[in-house]
């Protein structure tokens, strides 16, 4: 195991692989065991609950050191029934759980509202790896899906949908699956979830609008679920980009928002 860095990050050496966490998660001293991964090893003590709202694969572990959230890295598609959950071997800062584990937590330690990251992992097979990611549970919360889809979704919400999306846009934030299930919604906060794949990269329109179509693409698979029209669509899009568009403007004026 390497020293613990300035961050607080500690990369521990596993026989298969290695394991990043944050020391300051864990009493001093400690070192992160394996098994807290595993969803089966919370399970077998009824310390597990899976996650609600339309974020499968996500399981919630009530642990001694608090509440974290384990997401076990899985492919979609047609790739799937190739690979399953793994993936091509490159280094291990490239996996795909170093990679968020890093961006969540500059991203945490800058103040913008991500889940505080708590460990990651990845286990070498060869040519390919597996990966693992927890980070801390945030209570209180649901999906922007779920509140959708439960008619909870009311103008001030939306509009603080709007302003955390063009927060993170104004900070060259990409988020590479920016849609409604992964929005978490507060009381009077919103959280935006699962990086896999995000990245730090030049403002540019192309992409913030690649992503603002995406999630736009999901509201408008949640109301055709629903069945419901495009009328709906635009009565809940019309504020959070009138929102993003006055976060914009307040971050970087005189830029196209």
């Amino acid at each position: 195991m390497t020293g613990v860095g300035e961050n607080g990050v500690v990369q521990q050496e596993t026989a298969d692989g290695a394991i990043l966490f944050d020391a300051h998660a864990l009493t001093q001293g400690e070192h992160f065991d394996s098994r807290w991964f595993d969803a089966g090893f919370w399970r077998a003590q009824d310390r597990a609950t899976e996650a609600p709202g339309g974020r499968g694969g996500i399981v919630f572990a009530h642990t001694p050191h608090g509440d974290w959230a384990l997401r076990h890295y899985r492919r979609g598609g047609l790739v799937a029934r190739i690979l399953g959950d793994r993936y091509l071997w490159n280094s291990a800062e490239r996996t795909r759980s170093f990679a968020e584990f890093h961006l969540l937590h500059v991203l945490a330690a800058r103040g913008f509202d991500v889940s505080q990251p708590i460990a990651a992992r990845y286990c070498r097979q060869g040519m390919f790896y597996s990966a693992d990611l927890i980070t801390r549970f945030i209570p209180g919360t649901t999906t922007l899906a779920w509140r959708i889809r439960h008619d909870e979704v009311d103008l001030p919400t939306l509009a603080r949908v709007g302003e955390a999306i063009a927060t993170l846009h104004a900070a060259g934030v990409f988020h590479a699956d920016l849609n409604a299930h992964n929005v978490l919604v507060g009381a009077d906060k919103v959280w935006l979830i699962d990086f896999d794949r995000g990245r730090l990269r030049p403002i540019e329109w192309t992409w913030r609008r690649a992503n603002l179509a995406r999630l736009k693409r999901s509201l408008e698979k949640i109301d055709k679920a629903e069945g419901g029209d495009a009328a709906a669509v635009a009565v809940w899009w019309e504020p959070l980009m009138s929102a993003y568009i006055g976060e914009w403007q307040r971050r970087m004026p005189g830029t196209k928002p």
